[in-house]
């Protein structure tokens, strides 16, 4: 393996089509695409200040890099990424990718971030600003992740999440197959037209949360007093272990909480209009 210690590059296409390449203390000034069409690359304590440094790469390994401002979409088209101790100030990372592993990663950035993608896993992430993160992904494992950012998750696929604190409304909205364990979900508009939704030990907060929704499972969750007006039109399958403050026309299955502010069930019900609304 070729290795490239302590040197600075700039300007566009410095290191095109590299392949078998270690880095170490190298910085990669502005320009563009440094290391497309590359494979097999390892960086280590490296910076990245250009725009597209990662394009269409196939294999590569960074660990305590920084990646400033202006790399921004700095890795697309790309498959079997490992990202660790690594700072993100760079929006729009990570689009029609497969395979994404991040560990201890940081993107106080993270705006449109990670669309598109297949097979990630993360690890101990946190992401802020990040606006529309996770759109459109497909299998993702997530474990102790901390977002904030709005309109998250949405039309993504096959997803677990564990451990996570997610600030963000609008989220899950068009998912489908998603299971969230053991976290906290604070946000308006949460799942909304969700399919196979199942929330596990959660709590959560915001107005009109779970509306619209397929198949949807609560075990054991909590539910803030803001989140009022809860599962309208739902097909829902729910144990609350809190007073939710208001339902408003489920459309069908069973809801059951330790007590209820409020439940609506108007003219504009839709049918079958059968949810049972017990308490425990």
């Amino acid at each position: 393996m070729e290795k490239i210690i302590n040197e600075e590059f700039q300007g566009e296409r410095p290191l095109y089509c590299k392949h078998d390449l270690y880095l170490e203390g190298v910085k990669i000034h502005r320009g563009e695409s440094a290391l497309k069409e590359t494979s097999n690359i390892e960086a280590y304590n490296c910076v990245f200040e250009g725009k597209y440094p990662f394009w269409c790469c196939d294999h590569f390994v960074l660990r305590h890099c920084l990646f400033t401002g202006g790399a921004r979409a700095a890795l697309w088209y790309s498959k079997d990424c490992t990202m660790e101790d690594t700072w993100v100030d760079a929006p729009k990372m990570f689009r029609e990718m497969d395979g994404i592993k991040l560990r201890n990663v940081q993107i106080p950035s993270a705006a449109e971030t990670l669309w598109q993608c297949r097979n990630i896993d993360i690890d101990n992430v946190s992401a802020d600003h990040a606006d529309y993160i996770l759109q459109y992904c497909d299998n993702v494992k997530i474990n102790r992740f901390r977002l904030d950012g709005n309109y998250s998750f949405q039309y993504t696929k096959n997803t677990e999440i564990r451990n996570s604190i997610l600030n963000t409304k609008d989220a899950f909205w068009m998912s489908e197959n998603v299971t969230v364990y053991d976290s906290e979900i604070n946000g308006e508009y949460l799942g909304w037209y969700s399919k196979n939704l199942r929330l596990v030990r959660c709590k959560i907060s915001g107005s009109q949360p779970l509306c619209y929704a397929e198949n949807l499972v609560l075990e054991d969750c909590v539910m803030e007093e803001d989140a009022d007006l809860a599962f309208e039109y739902s097909d829902v399958q729910a144990k609350v272990n809190s007073r939710i403050t208001s339902v408003k026309n489920p459309r069908t299955g069973l809801i059951k909480a330790h007590s209820y502010g409020e439940i609506i069930l108007d003219e504009n019900i839709k049918a079958p209009a059968d949810c049972k609304i017990e308490i425990f």
